[in-house]
């Protein structure tokens, strides 16, 4: 795997591009955090794949109201899609496979992250093998995925002009398409790859995707295009690649630039632009920032797209964001919703490399996407859920932050990304619940046992070795458990500073 140069600055974290090269060819809680319907704080991970429940809203605490609905909001969720990491890259059995075999070990790939111990830290929630076009059947998936989690589509990171990723995009529009027609993919050219592109060559490409109808576009008919690092090229260089679009390809432009961090530099671009974005930062505390952009943006006459993340951990980098469990998640949604942003970039969907995604995984389940539906739901209708069952979701580290593996097993290690909160050593509860009750929680050997109001509200507890739970108990009834599927140990063979998380929302199998 060929690593394409990483881009930072000191708010925003940058990407770090990877081009698969495989034998296919291939605590803050008192910060904002939701204010939920009764005012309060507001690893499922199976072997095998578990697609959603017909029902799908039996498994999260309220009733997530239907696609169409949603999709009459003004305001639109995407999803970060990066191509390097679909559900499969072999269509081979979970344990076998290229993430098992290359991906997950340090020894894979010829041991070429052995250094940093292995690429990856996750992988996706493995999908069963399929018959025929595996990989048209595994991008539909994943776009009914997102679709029935509530959103309106992905922004499609493009890597190339050509080869496997290429290729992968290409095939995503037809399996969005194909799957449901309202699902909207947002053209995203990305600039640290494409560094070399001119505005012509560009302009081509794009006029190539734009042929789907699963292309996004306005109701007015132009194309959106959201360059990722806008800031590669001037403003003068997009508008004659926005030219050329028009001139040879008959294609309009609705520019939405996302740049690595959004300083007042930048409003040059929106003279050209119909929206402005940006990258955006990993950790809770420094969501402060977000409003003042979207308001910004809006006074230039500009739409804004809102970054929301969960984390941030990239071992093959020897970097992290202290992310405070789901805090970073909660607080960012918050930054969306207080904004009055338009729009809101999940990033990411799947980039496993950075620790990013909110798509199913073997380390987290649902979890991550499960909540995120909370939120969008407010984001899009304007109010909060009503919570109907009583729901917990568990994140913590499966180590502790400073115990650090042997320096023969893994010379590089992760480091604390300069600027990021105080890293901690966490377990959180967090709770949706219909009616005031007990939650009873279990950290190793700990026990523990609090009055938690009725809505959402967010428990921190000391990490402890072993296995976590936490149980709701209500006039004398348990209404809801869950455990930690990954035992916390001391003793460490590789870092992974990323937050595991489990809801009892769904089956831990």
């Amino acid at each position: 795997m060929a690593d394409k140069p990483s881009a930072r600055t000191h708010r925003a974290p940058g990407r770090r591009r990877l081009a698969p090269g495989i034998a296919l060819g291939v605590l803050l809680l008192g910060a904002w955090a939701g204010i939920g319907a009764a005012g309060s704080l507001g690893a499922d991970a199976p072997e095998k794949a578990a697609p959603p429940p017909k029902a799908y809203s039996t498994v999260l605490p309220f009733d997530l109201p239907p696609a169409a609905e949603l999709r009459r909001s003004g305001k639109l969720v995407f999803a970060h899609y990066f191509t390097p990491y679909p559900l499969s890259l072999d269509n081979e059995p979970a344990h076998r496979d290229y993430y098992a075999r290359n991906y997950l070990t340090p020894d894979g790939e010829k041991g070429k992250h052995q250094a940093y111990g292995g690429l990856l830290r996750d992988r996706p929630l493995p999908a069963a093998p399929e018959d025929g076009d595996w990989e048209l059947a595994h991008l539909r998936q994943e776009v009914r995925t997102a679709r029935d989690a509530g959103l309106d589509g992905f922004t499609l990171d493009l890597l190339s002009e050509s080869g496997r990723n290429r290729d992968r995009a290409e095939l995503l529009l037809r399996a969005a398409h194909e799957e449901d027609p309202g699902f909207r993919v947002q053209l995203m050219p990305d600039m640290t790859a494409l560094t070399s592109t001119t505005p012509a060559g560009l302009a081509d490409s794009l006029a190539q995707l734009a042929k789907s109808p699963s292309a996004h576009r306005l109701p007015d008919g132009r194309l959106v295009v959201s360059p990722f690092k806008a800031e590669e090229k001037d403003p003068a260089w997009w508008r004659r690649m926005m030219s050329e679009l028009e001139t040879r390809h008959g294609i309009r432009t609705a520019l939405v630039p996302l740049f690595l961090d959004f300083t007042p530099d930048r409003e040059e671009y929106a003279a050209i632009s119909h929206g402005l974005s940006e990258w955006g930062a990993r950790s809770a505390g420094r969501q402060s920032g977000a409003v003042a952009d979207a308001e910004r943006a809006h006074r230039l006459g500009k739409i804004w797209m809102q970054p929301v993340a969960v984390q941030d951990a990239r071992p093959n980098q020897g970097v992290f964001d202290e992310a405070g469990n789901t805090e970073t998640l909660r607080a960012s949604w918050g930054a969306a919703i207080d904004s009055g942003a338009d729009w809101v970039q999940l990033t990411t969907w799947n980039d496993y490399s950075e620790g990013t995604h909110v798509a199913p995984s073997l380390h987290n389940g649902y979890a991550y996407l499960d909540l995120s539906s909370y939120y969008l739901t407010r984001f899009k209708t304007g109010a909060w859920p009503r919570i109907l069952r009583d729901t917990l979701y568990l994140t913590s580290r499966v180590q502790f932050v400073d115990d650090l593996p042997p320096a023969t097993l893994q010379p590089q290690v992760i480091r604390p990304r300069e600027g990021t909160a105080t890293p901690r050593d966490t377990v959180e509860v967090l709770s949706f619940l219909t009616a005031p009750a007990e939650v009873r929680t279990r950290t190793g050997g700990a026990e523990n046992s609090r009055r938690t109001p009725a809505g959402v509200h967010a428990q921190l507890l000391p990490l402890r070795t072993g296995h976590s739970s936490a149980t709701v108990v209500r006039a004398g009834t348990t209404t809801t458990e869950v455990t930690s599927r990954y035992p916390v140990r001391r003793a460490v063979e590789k870092q992974d500073l990323q937050y595991y998380a489990v809801t009892s929302g769904r089956s831990q199998r």
